[in-house]
């Protein structure tokens, strides 16, 4: 079978569109490149729901837990507190169960027991909470003049913070933001491996690099072929982010302006 072949058989796999059946002897590079490259698209989706939604819910997380209403900021403090405390592993673990319970409960919850719905939930909760965290110390740190300057040109209210407290929020935690932005689609690999079933084995790219190194008995093909698409991914983050921040700081002059600097998390 040629490589192109391969590509049009396996490209789609994990979504279900094409070849049903995974190979199951003498493989070859193309095929470990395409099966594993094609599960990478269930990495992305993760990733970029996640951040998409979660992006929206840590502002709001941020703003309630500076509130000075106790209503609005102890709920806050305790999710950003439970989601950060516990591991990401065990949140995808007990996540799972606890929807495979109330699907017993009601038909409603069966999207929930699947990987699509149900652990994009648990990514999108996590994130949220480690985003607020970052986004509440940027709303901290916003300088007092910025504040002041704003109540002078009689800014109050959602005009004070849609045009002054929100962009520079955003400017001072955009750096921090990018790093858990690649942490975010690196953690997305515990998917398949913390509860959530790959069904029909449609999974992602760390479940097919598992599945050639389990059947050849080599690691060193499968799991460096992983780690060079996440490498590719990791620099598309960053080129994206670091658009993003040079627009946030372009009112700035140039060695005043804020640069991302990628600190990955050791432990999380």
């Amino acid at each position: 079978m040629s490589c192109a072949q391969t590509i049009s058989d396996y490209g789609l796999r994990a979504i279900g569109i094409g070849e049903r059946l995974l190979p199951r002897q003498d493989f070859t590079l193309c095929e470990q490149f395409t099966l594993i490259g094609s599960g990478m698209i269930w990495n992305v989706y993760f990733g970029v729901l996640a951040l998409s939604f979660g992006f929206f819910f840590a502002t709001a997380l941020a703003v309630a837990k500076a509130a000075k209403s106790p209503w609005l900021r102890k709920p806050a403090e305790w999710f950003i507190f439970l989601f950060r405390g516990s591991p990401l592993f065990i949140q995808f673990f007990f996540a799972y169960f606890l929807f495979l319970s109330l699907k017993g409960v009601s038909p409603i919850f069966d999207p929930f027991t699947a990987a699509w719905l149900g652990a994009l939930i648990v990514l999108f909760c996590n994130t949220a909470a480690y985003s607020g965290e970052i986004f509440y110390g940027a709303l901290r740190s916003i300088p007092k003049g910025d504040v002041e300057a704003a109540d002078a040109y009689g800014l109050t209210g959602w005009s004070r913070f849609k045009r002054v407290i929100w962009p520079t929020m955003l400017r001072l935690a955009w750096p921090a933001y990018t790093n858990e932005a690649i942490f975010l689609f690196h953690a997305t690999t515990l998917v398949f491996f913390s509860g959530f079933p790959a069904w029909q084995q449609r999974g992602d790219a760390l479940y097919y690099a598992n599945y050639f190194a389990d059947k050849t008995f080599n690691p060193f093909v499968p799991y460096p072929i992983l780690a060079g698409y996440f490498i590719i991914l990791t620099l598309i983050v960053i080129s994206l982010f670091g658009l993003v921040n040079r627009h946030l700081n372009k009112h700035l002059p140039q060695e005043q302006r804020r640069k991302i600097r990628v600190r990955p998390n050791i432990i999380r």
